[in-house]
C-alpha cells in the first residue's frame, strides 16, 4: 500500500527550509535549489508544491505569523498555569528577541520578509507584519489588570512592542548582547510598573 504523504507538512517543511536558507543569505540572495537542497528534497518536488517562487514567499510569509504567534504562547506557557499579567508581558516581549541561533535566524527572516513586505502589497496582504497586531491584544488584555487610568493600556503596549523590537534589531546587529537586552525588560516595566514587584520566568 502507498505511504500517505501529508503534503501540508511537506509544505510546512520546505517553508522552515527557506526560512533557514534567509536567516543566513537573506532573500535576495535566495534560490528555489537552495531551499530544496536545504529541505532535504529535489527541486522539482518544491515546484510541485509551489509552481513560482512568489507563490512559496507568499505560503511562508503566512507561516511565519504563525510561527511568531506560538514561540509568545509557548514563551508564556513555560511560565506556568495562570501566570500574572507581568510576566505575560515580560513573556510576551522576550518571545520577541533572538536568544539563540535557531531563533536569531529566525529573527533574521522575518525581518527580511517584514522589508520586503513594506514594497509588496502582495506579501504585505499575507499579514507577515500582523504579527505584532496579535501580540499587542495579549500585551493590552494584561495591562488592562495591571495599569491604572489616565495609563493607555494601547499605548503602552505600542511602546513596549517597539522597544522590544527595537532591541532586537541591536541584538541582531550585535550593539548589544542577549543577557543586555533581556535586562532592559524588567528595567522598563519596573518604571511602567512601579507598584508592582518584578517577577521572573523561571529560567530567565
Amino acid at each position: 500500500m502507498p505511504k500517505r504523504v501529508d503534503h501540508q507538512q511537506r509544505r510546512r517543511e520546505i517553508a522552515d527550509a527557506l526560512l533557514r536558507v534567509v536567516g543566513v543569505q537573506g532573500l535576495h540572495g535566495m534560490s528555489l535549489r537552495e531551499v530544496a537542497a536545504e529541505a532535504g528534497v529535489s527541486l522539482r518536488l518544491v515546484q510541485y508544491y509551489f509552481p513560482s517562487k512568489e507563490q512559496l514567499l507568499l505560503f511562508t510569509a503566512a507561516y511565519l505569523t504563525r510561527r511568531l504567534s506560538e514561540q509568545v504562547t509557548s514563551r508564556v506557557a513555560a511560565a506556568g498555569p495562570a501566570p500574572p499579567p507581568r510576566t505575560v508581558i515580560e513573556a510576551t516581549l522576550a518571545a520577541l528577541l533572538p536568544t539563540d541561533p535557531d531563533t536569531r535566524r529566525f529573527h533574521l527572516a522575518h525581518a527580511a520578509f517584514a522589508v520586503l513586505a513594506m514594497t509588496d502589497s502582495t506579501i504585505a496582504a499575507q499579514a507577515v507584519l500582523a504579527g505584532p497586531d496579535a501580540r499587542e491584544e495579549i500585551l493590552v488584555e494584561a495591562l488592562r489588570t495591571v495599569l491604572r487610568p489616565p495609563a493607555d493600556p494601547r499605548a503602552e503596549a505600542v511602546g513596549l512592542l517597539a522597544m522590544s523590537a527595537g532591541l532586537a534589531t541591536s541584538v541582531l546587529g550585535g550593539a548589544r548582547s542577549v543577557d543586555e537586552a533581556l535586562g532592559e525588560l524588567p528595567h522598563h516595566l519596573d518604571r511602567l510598573l512601579p507598584a508592582r514587584a518584578p517577577v521572573q520566568v523561571a529560567g530567565w
